[in-house]
């Protein structure tokens, strides 16, 4: 009996082995598959425009320029173009923080009439399609005589069905016991929700903050229908009205350099705040 116990546990442990290298096998896999794309437009980025209109299938091999991502530089908007969107990313990302902590920490801790109803209106906001109250949006904007200004830019992308669904599931796992301590103490509601409560919600508010800069950064319908001066768009706008028709005007190496320009701010600021995001997706805290 104990021979075969004995006998059984280096199998079990051989056969858990070979599961996490199987597992990690299709991981990487995957992995490779998803930055392929990618590769292919980074590469491209930095192959000369004449070369690439008769080959786009040498990636590694020479010849290689700066020339592309010179150009970009070179157009005297594109440093406007880029404050553009910081200032609209960042506004409407710390915007929404205030609003989703606020609205997720009444539902999931506070009681008031209709409170359900109230939630579950807010949630049918995730059903509505963008598209829908562009038509609205512009009415309100242009009878506000707002269009072409940040606050145009930022407020119609403030209201965020799911900021306040993950802020409140979040704040409802945090222990009420935590709260009442506070309270004891006879501190206030507001107090206990700002010096207790909402650095526990770190890895929650830096998901959401990664998820709507990037959504801000990479708009692009609300911003051509509102931002109709050149000095007021976008980076998204100002590089997509420099193409002309497609990749024709440039050359498709000029294309993919402003793919990556346009994206290296999102990869960088992902690299900051991976620990966070990490953390939210598995429900731990930060060290």
């Amino acid at each position: 009996m104990s021979t075969l116990a004995f006998e059984s546990r280096p199998r079990g442990a051989l056969a858990g082995r070979l599961g996490d290298r199987l597992m990690l096998g299709a991981v990487v896999a995957l992995a490779l598959l998803w930055i392929t794309p990618l590769v292919w437009v980074l590469c491209l980025s930095f192959k000369p425009n004449a070369f690439l209109e008769q080959h786009t299938d040498v990636l590694f091999s020479p010849p290689f320029t700066l020339q592309n991502y010179t150009n970009i530089l070179q157009t005297s908007a594109v440093g406007g173009w880029l404050v553009n969107s910081l200032i609209v990313s960042i506004g409407q990302t710390l915007l929404t923080l205030m609003i989703a902590s606020l609205a997720g920490y009444g539902f999931a801790r506070t009681e008031f009439p209709g409170k359900r109803y109230v939630y579950v209106i807010c949630l049918c906001g995730l059903a509505v399609p963008e598209q829908a109250l562009v038509i609205p949006l512009h009415h309100i904007f242009a009878t506000l005589d707002w269009h072409n200004t940040y606050g145009a830019l930022i407020l119609p992308r403030l209201a965020s069905p799911f900021g306040v669904y993950l802020m409140t599931q979040y704040f409802k796992a945090v222990p009420v016991e935590i709260e009442e301590a506070a309270l004891l103490d006879n501190a206030s509601r507001f107090k206990v929700f700002w010096r207790v409560v909402l650095p526990l919600s770190l890895p929650a508010q830096a998901t959401l903050a990664i998820f709507t800069f990037l959504s801000a950064w990479n708009d692009y319908l609300w911003p051509l229908v509102s931002a109709s001066k050149p000095e007021m768009y976008t980076l998204t706008i100002g590089l997509a009205s420099t193409q002309g028709n497609f990749a024709q005007s440039e050359g498709i190496g000029y294309l993919m350099a402003q793919a990556i320009f346009a994206g290296l701010p999102i990869f960088v600021l992902y690299l900051f705040f991976q620990k966070y995001i990490v953390a939210a997706v598995a429900g731990t805290a930060v060290r």
